[in-house]
């Protein structure tokens, strides 16, 4: 049995689209479908139960899980980079990965987790994903700060050699549409351009940026389930990586992508950006990538053109909302 935690949400859904490409099936989701409208994203998935996230913390705490488990795959988190409640985060971000890894490690089974490029703050000590860097960095909000408490407990109990932590960068593609405003810039853009005929993107506040032309590793998520499926398949292949194509893109780039997609004609106009997110704002990017690289692990096969391409025709203009069969 494999558990999909966040099983529902946007990356945990794909990992579930993606077993179920490889013929797997015997999946638990364990998620809190609220009031949303992700459970869509459970519609054409295959998998054997749906269980709350507190009711299954409570499983694992009293050792009542009654089914032989495989591997874990934990995606499932509050990943809002505006989140206040710092008590929330900490209690749904790090005490509960805390509890599940060593359950799972405790038991040998295989834990894949999510960590996230918001780690690396404002960028000022780079994106490399070397242990001895990840011990440094001072992430800039609070969910990053959440996530890096989490990397520095693997570390401290050396359970980077046990399991396997993937830094996702900029993820965009199918199956975010629940999101809100935390979507990716694709998925915005396709609905304001259809609506204005542009789409609007911060002005730069510093200036050896000029305005759209701050950077991001820009990862589709197709990319990012296909790494996991191959950490799935060898448990020997563990520490903390980046996941992102390695090539920083500016917004301006994205905007154009998206256009050509449409076949519309490329519009951007430049608006201030709220004070509230200033001091928050990462201008650059860029995944190292040699790590996953010399783990022996393949990197992305999409590039940013080609990603928009298929997200924007396939799913976000096509007949698909979801992931596909």
């Amino acid at each position: 049995m494999i558990i999909v935690t966040g099983g529902a949400g946007f990356i945990g859904s794909a990992v579930v689209w993606y077993l179920n490409r490889q013929g797997i099936d015997d999946i638990i989701i364990v998620d809190n479908l609220g009031t949303s409208s992700k459970w869509r994203n459970l519609v054409t998935r295959r998998y054997v139960d749906y269980v709350h996230k507190e009711s299954f913390l409570e499983q694992v705490r009293n050792n009542a899980v009654d089914y032989s488990v495989d591997a874990v795959i934990h995606m499932g988190a509050c990943s809002s980079t505006t989140e206040r409640n710092a008590d929330y985060l900490m209690e749904n971000n790090y005490r509960y990965s805390t509890i599940l890894a060593r359950w799972a490690v405790d038991r040998g089974i295989r834990f894949i987790y999510a960590s996230s490029a918001a780690t690396y703050g404002d960028g000022s000590r780079g994106f490399s994903d070397d242990d001895a860097v990840t011990e440094t960095l001072e992430p800039i909000n609070m969910y990053g700060y959440s996530k890096q408490m989490f990397d520095l407990w693997v570390l401290r109990n050396n359970l980077q050699e046990t399991c396997a932590g993937l830094k996702f960068f900029n993820v965009y593609g199918p199956n975010e549409y629940h999101k809100g405003d935390m979507r990716s810039v694709v998925h915005k853009a396709v609905q304001e351009i259809e609506k204005t005929g542009e789409m609007r993107l911060f002005r730069s506040y510093r200036r050896e940026y000029g305005d759209g032309e701050q950077r991001r590793d820009f990862v589709y998520v197709k990319d990012c389930v296909s790494i996991i499926g191959q950490l799935l398949n060898n448990k020997d292949r563990n520490g903390i990586f980046n996941v992102g194509t390695g090539r920083a893109r500016t917004w301006n780039d994205l905007v154009s992508a998206v256009c050509r997609a449409m076949n519309r004609e490329t519009i951007i106009r430049y608006i201030d950006m709220p004070e509230e997110i200033r001091e928050q704002y990462q201008y650059h990017t860029e995944a190292a990538t040699d790590k996953l690289q010399t783990a022996g692990l393949a990197g992305v096969h999409y590039s940013l053109e080609e990603g928009i391409e298929d997200y924007v025709k396939s799913y976000l203009m096509g007949e698909e909302r979801c992931l596909e069969r």
